[in-house]
Parts: structure tokens; C-alpha cells; sequence
């Protein structure tokens, strides 16, 4: 597990490998992530977009963003959290991932970026 603090909001990431098929004669590897949001700040904030950097062992770069995570801009108030899992598709056994969370604080109106730790995904096969 990876974790970061930003402003009083806590990213905690967990990672497993959902296993490989292929798609269009080539070789696909599915990992999963679970994201847990904890409101350690005084404040109320809202999730308005997600950026992610996703980074596989063949230096292939894969840029994601859009609004919100999994079709939800959560509010989440202090002492809660909000936890979802997603998934992404690398073209080698291992690679990375980082980015961050858009944000909206309530009681100030101020929008800002929460960081999202790198993490590492890996098939169990390919760690020595």
C-alpha cells in the first residue's frame, strides 16, 4: 500500500493483478486498484476530476483525465472517506502509476490538486 497527504486529504492505493489475454494479437496484462479517499482536513470537499500518468516496462506513457471517478464527484466530509476500485491495461508485466485528484474545498471555494502517490503494478511472475 502507498500513501500521501495533501491538504488534509489522505490517497491510500492497494494493487493487484487481475491476470493476461490477448487483444488484437498482442499481449495484455490487467491490474487492479483500490483508492481509499480519507478527509483529514476541518473541511468538506468534493472530487471534480481525476489526472493519471500510467506507465508500463516498455516506456509506453498513457495519459488519462476526466471528470470525477467511476462516473461519481463525491463529497466527502470531514472524518469520511470514499473508496473505489478501477483497473487499467498494460502492454508489459510491470509498470507504474501516478496523478492527481481535482478537489473543491466548500467552506473557501478554492479548488486544488490532491496528489496521487506513485504506485507500482506488478505481475508476480516478473519480480525477481
Amino acid at each position: 500500500m502507498v500513501q500521501h497527504v495533501t491538504k488534509g486529504i489522505k490517497i491510500s492505493v492497494i494493487t493487484n493483478y487481475e491476470g493476461s489475454f490477448y487483444k488484437n494479437y498482442k499481449i495484455q496484462y490487467a491490474f487492479g486498484y483500490k483508492v481509499t479517499i480519507e478527509n483529514q482536513s476541518k473541511d468538506s470537499v468534493q472530487l471534480n476530476a481525476r489526472h493519471w500518468e500510467i506507465l508500463d516496462a516498455l516506456n509506453n506513457t498513457e495519459i488519462v483525465s476526466g471528470e470525477g471517478v467511476i462516473g461519481k464527484k463525491p463529497v466527502i466530509k470531514p472524518g469520511e472517506s470514499h473508496t473505489y476500485s478501477s483497473g487499467c491495461l498494460l502492454n508489459a508485466p510491470f509498470g507504474a502509476m501516478h496523478g492527481f485528484y481535482s478537489m473543491t474545498n466548500f467552506t473557501s471555494t478554492q479548488k486544488f490538486n490532491v496528489i496521487i502517490p506513485t504506485f507500482k503494478l506488478s505481475a508476480p511472475f516478473a519480480i525477481n
